[in-house]
């Protein structure tokens, strides 16, 4: 299912802009929506479908948003519908993956733009992000199911049950253990899984901090965003947490990876995008529009990082240095989702309420 806060947080639509079907549960997110409509700076913000179109903003004052160039975007139609894919990975095939949460379906698609989809064992599985393994498969999260799934590139799938009941996986990624590393949202654990199935997991030490994604730091630990604690996590291929509150009032981080210059950068739905020394000092960037909801992040073969604005409707780009560049998509309230760079240089990212996958070249 798709994510979204937008000018509110709604269920994911269909191509023709109405949701597909009701949710078998309730949405996690809209907890996270709920907490920024608590703030006087998001009080506009709906948590229901379908969002409102969101107002350009000018650029904020002592804040650089500047179009260095347009990047061109073309827009591709995915042909399950519906469809409402959120996670996006390169895989080792050289094809771009996806994971259709609707749909309950992994999609494929090529850079030539040939899609292939594989329905998922498990009925009304919901699968949310995906990330190539050490072993050549693709392993992905299944957040209702309660599952992580295996998918060879040509299309076998294997599910392992997780020990802990309705622990919502959502985040998944490749550690540098060889092993994968999930988020359990409600579960609020961290878990690992060998490439054989084998599972442990990690209670957080703070109780209700809703963790949300997850990526392999640049120091060889794991890092995670903490999302209604305003917290980023660490754990250790041992299994050692630790927490790093963000000095900000009001901070959800969502997205987060691994920058060029060795920091990580995260998403902050508080109308932001950070950055964080893995010692723990912060550095933060407002975006011209508190409520463009930034979401999924990634880094660029630009060596800048990418990420989508949810609410905003738009890709945008930031230099470690801070400078911003934000480009409106094509199709109005798409709902992008997640992003990824591409195995041909371009940045793929996931439009959630309009079954289409959006190819960006810088």
């Amino acid at each position: 299912m798709a994510l979204v806060l937008a000018a509110s947080i709604p269920l994911p639509a269909s191509a023709s802009g109405t949701p597909p079907h009701q949710p078998s549960l309730p949405r996690p997110w809209v907890k996270i929506c709920l907490k920024l409509k608590q703030m006087p700076q998001h009080r506009r913000i709906r948590c229901h479908f379908p969002p409102a179109p969101r107002p350009r903003f000018a650029t904020e004052a002592g804040r650089t948003a500047q179009i260095l160039r347009t990047p061109t975007i073309n827009e591709l139609s995915i042909p399950t519908s519906p469809s409402t894919p959120i996670g996006i990975t390169t895989g080792p095939d050289g094809a771009v993956w996806f994971a259709e949460n609707y749909g309950n379906r992994i999609g494929r698609v090529t850079t030539a733009g040939v899609f292939t989809s594989y329905a998922i064992p498990t009925t009304d599985s919901q699968p949310g992000h995906l990330t190539a393994g050490s072993d050549g498969a693709l392993w992905f999260t299944e957040a209702v199911g309660n599952k992580i799934g295996r998918i060879t590139t040509s299309g076998t799938i294997t599910e392992y049950a997780l020990p802990t009941a309705n622990a919502y996986p959502w985040g998944i990624t490749a550690g540098p253990d060889g092993n994968l590393w999930f988020i359990e949202v409600e579960g609020n654990k961290i878990g690992r899984i060998t490439t054989s199935g084998t599972i442990t997991e990690y209670p957080l030490p703070t109780a209700g901090s809703y963790p949300w994604r997850i990526t392999t730091g640049p120091d060889g630990a794991l890092w995670f965003t903490e999302a209604l604690v305003g917290s980023i996590g660490r754990i250790t291929t041992g299994g050692t947490i630790t927490e790093f509150a963000i000095p900000s009032s009001g901070a959800i981080p969502i997205g987060i990876t691994t920058g060029p210059d060795g920091n990580l950068w995260y998403t902050d739905a508080n109308g932001k995008v950070s950055s964080m020394t893995t010692t723990g000092t912060f550095t933060e960037y407002p975006l011209a529009d508190p409520d463009s909801c930034p979401w999924g992040i990634t880094v660029g073969s630009d060596n800048n990082l990418w990420f989508v604005e949810q609410c905003a409707n738009n890709v945008a780009s930031i230099t470690t240095s801070g400078t911003i560049t934000e480009t409106a998509l094509p199709t109005v309230i798409s709902g992008p989702f997640d992003i990824t760079a591409g195995p041909d240089d371009n940045l793929w990212l996931t439009e959630d309420y309009v079954d289409k996958i959006a190819v960006v070249t810088p």
